[in-house]
């Protein structure tokens, strides 16, 4: 067995189809596929830069190189593999049905949506997407875990600032004076960034200099508590009172961000 997994390694380096090494060998595709996820298998920096379809190149903007070979290998029509890449890019079958098959919006609202039901596409569309997880290394507690980060972020995360006195003067700069003769002083406080190395910069949702100053926009902390409480379990016991079952909310959630950290 050590020797085929050897051997097969060798002409899949070498550029060589699953479809070819399968009957090279025969070896069932399925089971160089599980050979090539196990022992993870890959070519390097080679790149195929398109994919043809009656000589009509397209971008394979967020296809990676595995899922192209898989699509390569599968028995799909030449304008379902195109389908299939297209979707994947927006997961959106009418815009990759029209993409595909160059046809008016009202034929791919309906054509795509029958395409995307088709058994064999169905199931090829199953194994990308379980390949792109693979390549993006994402899964759904990296999702949470931002979400997590979103919802305890602050702006003391993000910001700093200095706080100093500051004498009141007139026009002519001559200090503004009490009833004591004193002279009056205000607080004043500059706000500014932290060191960038400081800063988790995927809590920040917009950071730009407006009219009055720095302008610095987190995500929305209410819609990711309300994602993560959709995520988290219910309390057991039903008589729990809302503000315990929240205390355990927001404690999981830190356990998470913590986890993270």
């Amino acid at each position: 067995m050590k020797k085929e997994v050897e051997q097969a390694k060798r002409d899949y380096m070498a550029g060589m189809k699953y479809r070819d090494i399968s009957t090279k060998y025969n070896i069932p595709l399925n089971t160089l596929k599980s050979w090539k996820r196990r022992y993870d298998w890959q070519r390097g920096s080679k790149k195929k830069t398109q994919m043809k379809a009656r000589g009509a190149p397209i971008e394979e903007k967020g296809a990676p190189l595995n899922t192209i070979q898989e699509l390569e290998d599968s028995t799909l029509t030449e304008k379902q593999k195109l389908f299939c890449m297209y979707y994947l890019q927006r997961f959106n079958a009418t815009w990759a049905y029209q993409k595909a098959y160059q046809v008016d919006q009202r034929t791919a609202e309906v054509a795509g949506s029958r395409l995307l039901r088709n058994v064999k596409v169905k199931k090829e569309l199953d194994v990308l997407k379980q390949q792109q997880a693979v390549d993006l290394y994402l899964d759904a507690n990296d999702i949470l875990k931002e979400y997590a980060k979103q919802a305890t972020a602050s702006l003391g995360d993000v910001l700093d600032y200095k706080v100093y006195e500051e004498v009141l003067t007139d026009e002519e700069g001559m200090p503004f004076l009490d009833t004591d003769g004193n002279p009056i002083k205000r607080h004043q406080a500059d706000v500014f960034l932290k060191p960038s190395d400081e800063i988790d910069w995927s809590v920040i949702q917009d950071l730009h200099v407006g009219k009055d100053g720095l302008i610095v926009k987190l995500y929305d902390k209410q819609k990711a508590l309300h994602e993560l409480v959709d995520r988290l379990p219910k309390p057991v016991n039903e008589d729990v009172e809302e503000d315990t079952f929240l205390k355990a909310i927001r404690d999981s959630v830190h356990q998470i961000k913590g986890e993270d950290d």
